[in-house]
């Protein structure tokens, strides 16, 4: 049985995952995860990547937002509403402009307590994922933390990923893009032996940047796909210039890259030799392929389960 790793960000990486689920076996399938985006709020321990994941993979995900839990409610975070008056000036107490919704709540409980006990970030994925009945194995970049900060062109000020995307709805320029705490942290063991031992490893249509950028700012994570690099195939997350979800397309441009699958060509040629695009990109070929990258041109917008599954085959096949 063939193994399949999937380098994950967050809804482009959860919903591959769900269409590889319909045409490859859930249990021979590793998804390393982005753990730029965590965040700690009211005191949780929040990983958006991870339970995006986990919620669409056990069918749960709120199909409207694409993210969150489906027919959520959202009394706790309207109560925290009858502090903002008493709170005092610069305190961080009770934000309410990062909702959590009233039975996601309990996964982030679990997960604190957890990580509080001292169990590390790769065994509290694997319960949760085991407590929703997601067969697939799921693990995060590195159990130690990561934070993704943006510097905001105008204001000149960074600020963590998550004050960025939801907060300011990332609407505002960027002006450049870190990883705080990358060179103490490590990949976790579980997505080093992903990585090495996989059969086939699938680069998600996933912002490059924010999204994938983190997991191979890892000490080790490009010289291990490099060296494997004929098996490696990346699925461009950029369809007609432009991003299906998300600031991915704005952020290329803002960081000097090009919006377009060339430009994602472009930053994986080194560690991926097939690129995924859809044939709305198809007259790019040539270009992509001077970059260096094979190309398949298959439709790439998960529409249908249909097109879901049918994307997932040519990328799989794309790498054997």
């Amino acid at each position: 049985m063939t193994t399949v790793s999937v380098v994950c960000g967050g809804v482009g990486a959860a919903r591959f995952l769900r269409a590889l689920a319909g045409i490859h076996p859930a249990e021979a399938t590793i998804g390393v995860v982005n753990t730029g985006d965590d965040t700690v709020m009211h005191g949780l321990s929040i990983s958006p990547d991870i339970d995006t994941i986990t919620y669409t993979l056990a069918g749960a995900i709120d199909p409207d937002r694409g993210w969150g839990l489906r027919e959520e409610t959202w009394r706790a975070m309207d109560a925290l509403g009858r502090f903002v008056a008493v709170r005092p000036c610069g305190s961080s107490a009770a934000p309410t402009w990062f909702n959590l919704g009233d039975q996601d709540l309990a996964t982030h409980f679990y997960r604190t307590a957890r990580l509080r006990e001292g169990a590390t970030l790769t065994e509290v994925t694997a319960e949760i994922a085991a407590a929703w009945g997601v067969p697939q194995q799921l693990v995060p970049m590195s159990n130690e933390r990561v934070t993704t900060m943006v510097t905001l062109l105008d204001e000149g000020i960074e600020v963590p990923f998550q004050e960025y995307f939801v907060h300011r709805h990332h609407s505002v320029p960027v002006a450049a893009v870190r990883f705080d705490g990358v060179n103490e942290a490590t990949l976790t063991p579980a997505a080093l032996a992903a990585f090495n031992e996989s059969e086939v490893v699938v680069i998600a249509p996933s912002n490059p940047l924010v999204s994938i950028a983190p997991i191979r700012a890892l000490a080790g994570v490009d010289a291990v796909l490099s060296a494997r690099r004929d098996s490696v195939v990346a699925i461009s997350p950029i369809v007609g210039g432009a991003a299906l979800k998300g600031p991915a397309d704005r952020m290329l441009e803002e960081l000097g890259h090009e919006a377009s699958v060339v430009g994602v060509a472009r930053l994986y040629t080194e560690i991926a030799a097939t690129l995924v695009i859809d044939p709305v990109d198809a007259h790019l070929s040539s270009a992509i392929e001077a970059a260096g990258m094979r190309v398949v041109v298959t439709p790439s917008v998960m529409s249908t389960a249909d097109i879901g599954h049918e994307l997932a085959r040519q990328t799989l096949a794309a790498a054997r």
